[in-house]
């Protein structure tokens, strides 16, 4: 895979896809910007290089037709305000008018591309698509890790026909941390599994038991694997049919010598609402009619012990419902007890990125991803396909 310092961009047409996939507020304006922020030194780069750069991202799920809500002419005008004068939008990202645009763009400029997914042929990965966005440049750069797991047109197809393709410095950035922390880690390695659901983490649980020296289970998934030891966990989500995988995995992970920690208090509450009645009971004592929603502080101390002589630490997905005040605490625990680790601390985006930033404790993890769902595609074991057509079209 070529880096973008490999090739000349001086004088040349440079196709950068981002992910400019941001938050906005109540207002419109740009919620949070760490995305394009990240982006930023990689499209620097290319200007001081003397490249012309046009970007292109998705926004949100327009499904394939365009929508103004879906419009980055937000993003265009909040990218104006670092760059100062050098970005123009583009009304389209395909067309006569869109090459015309590239056509009259120099040196130093900056164009930014309509939504990719007002075209259905994006996430088709379709290669007439992708062939029409590879004729606006001379280089293609992926600096998109967080759609890196995605097969579409400008993630995969477009290597096919761009005349060079190269990784830019963010994508190179994620793999290098997350390839310290898997392939060749300083031990114990923990790896912090939270979120919702054991069924879009069962693949990266399975995988990390052949890596990790420990596992800490947290969030409502942990209820699976509870339940799949005979404890009664109320009407707390469930995933009554992976109770055997979750048993399965529990019992490899003893084979295999890997240290599993699960929650042994939790919040359990009436309802989930954020003015509900909770209380905080042993797992073995959730009221038949309550739901677990956090961790409970036995829990917190229990983890944090467990993190005490790690090395290395990777965490992806809240130990609780975060996002509701009276159910945070149990994630704001484990942001503390990783960030005082004396270890490589990973964390794999999405809402853990936002529980992180939230307490604004950011600056003391060693990184931060911009990627959830690829991040997590890592922790599987598979490829990204964004990285695999780098490989095949440099």
């Amino acid at each position: 895979m070529l880096s973008i310092k490999d090739v000349d961009v001086s004088g040349k047409k440079v196709l950068m896809r981002v992910d400019f996939n941001v938050p906005f507020d109540e207002k419109g304006n740009i919620a949070d910007d760490i995305r394009i922020r990240e982006t930023l030194p990689t499209l620097r780069h290319v200007l001081d290089k003397g490249g012309i750069l046009i970007l292109m991202s998705h926004l949100g799920r327009p499904k394939g037709k365009k929508a103004a809500e879906f419009s980055l002419s937000p993003v265009a005008a909040y990218l104006e305000g670092i760059f100062q004068g050098q970005v123009k939008m583009a009304p389209d990202c395909i067309g006569p008018e869109v090459k015309k645009m590239v056509d009259a763009l120099k040196p130093g400029d900056i164009l930014l591309l309509e939504n990719l997914r007002f075209y259905p042929g994006e996430e088709k990965n379709d290669d007439a698509f992708a062939k029409e966005l590879a004729s606006l440049c001379d280089i293609y750069v992926n600096n998109a890790f967080a759609v890196s797991h995605r097969a579409h047109a400008s993630v995969a197809a477009i290597t096919k026909y761009a005349p060079k393709s190269v990784a830019g410095f963010l994508l190179i950035t994620e793999l290098e941390y997350f390839h310290a922390a898997m392939e060749n880690p300083r031990r114990p390695l923990v790896a912090v599994v939270g979120g919702a659901k054991v069924s879009g983490k069962l693949g990266a649980l399975k995988n990390m038991l052949n890596r990790v020296n420990k596992l800490i289970i947290g969030g409502a998934m942990a209820n699976t694997f509870l339940k799949s030891q005979g404890v009664s966990v109320g009407k707390s989500l469930v995933e009554d049919d992976l109770i055997p995988e979750a048993a399965e995995i529990l019992r490899q992970a003893v084979e295999k010598g890997v240290k599993i920690y699960l929650p042994v208090d939790v919040v359990a509450a009436d309802r989930i609402d954020a003015k509900a009645e909770s209380k905080i009971v042993p797992v073995q004592e959730i009221p038949a009619d309550w739901i677990a929603l956090d961790i409970g502080p036995a829990s917190s101390r229990l983890f944090a012990e467990a993190l005490d002589d790690a090395k290395t630490i990777v965490w992806n997905g809240p130990v609780g419902m975060f996002e509701m005040d009276a159910f945070s605490q149990g994630t704001v625990s484990m942001v503390y007890s990783i960030a005082s680790a004396h270890a490589l601390t990973i964390v794999g985006g999405g809402d853990t990125d936002v529980a992180v930033h939230s307490t604004g404790q950011a600056d003391r993890f060693s990184y931060i991803s911009t990627g959830g769902g690829a991040f997590l595609y890592l922790m599987e074991g598979k490829v990204l396909p964004g990285v695999t057509a780098l490989e095949n079209h440099a």
